[in-house]
């Protein structure tokens, strides 16, 4: 373990940082928190637990998407990596495509993906290339474009017409992938 506790604290306030104020336990570690210092932290208030082996710093700014970045954080697998990716509805909403705004969020996990489904989330079972897929602050995102694909299978058309009409209109997809959506 790191023993600087100040380096200790700009590393693990720079892992959060880019995840809404939130950071797992294994990201601790790593930022140079042993068991130990995560149970004072947590204890003294320094860090909100969340859920299990999920944490925030206190008094860290609210985001917009900070719920994205909590599913995100749950869905790592036991190396770390991040499992789902925000889709569907709630990458409209992202997206900010047509007036969606889903009551639960969805997501797109791998076919193996073996996490208990929680309350409030619609998970859907498919690999993604990373080609679909963007980065965004501490979760990802499916593309506009596979945002709209995955819209085209399963969506409210009045709603996917207004979706495809801004995504082109914004440059989020080309005509030619506007075409590739068919007639909706």
């Amino acid at each position: 373990m790191r023993s600087d506790p100040i380096e200790n604290s700009r590393r693990l306030y720079e892992i959060a940082s880019g995840q809404a104020g939130y950071f797992t336990a294994g990201q601790a570690k790593v930022a140079g928190y042993g068991d130990r210092l995560q149970h004072f932290h947590r204890q003294r208030g320094n860090w909100i637990h969340i859920q299990h082996g999920i944490f925030r710093l206190l008094n860290f700014p609210e985001s917009r998407w900070e719920d994205l970045v909590r599913w995100s954080l749950w869905s790592r697998d036991r190396k770390g990596e991040i499992r789902a990716v925000v889709s569907h509805e709630t990458a409209a909403m992202v997206h900010e495509l047509a007036d969606y705004l889903p009551a639960k969020t969805h997501l797109t996990v791998p076919p193996r993906f073996h996490k208990v489904k929680v309350e409030g989330c619609i998970l859907h079972r498919e690999n993604l290339d990373k080609k679909h897929t963007l980065q965004q602050s501490g979760f990802l995102l499916t593309t506009p474009l596979r945002t709209l694909q995955d819209l085209l299978r399963s969506g409210d058309r009045h709603q996917l017409r207004l979706a495809i009409e801004q995504a082109t209109q914004r440059g989020l997809i080309t005509l030619a992938e506007r075409q590739s959506l068919g007639t909706v």
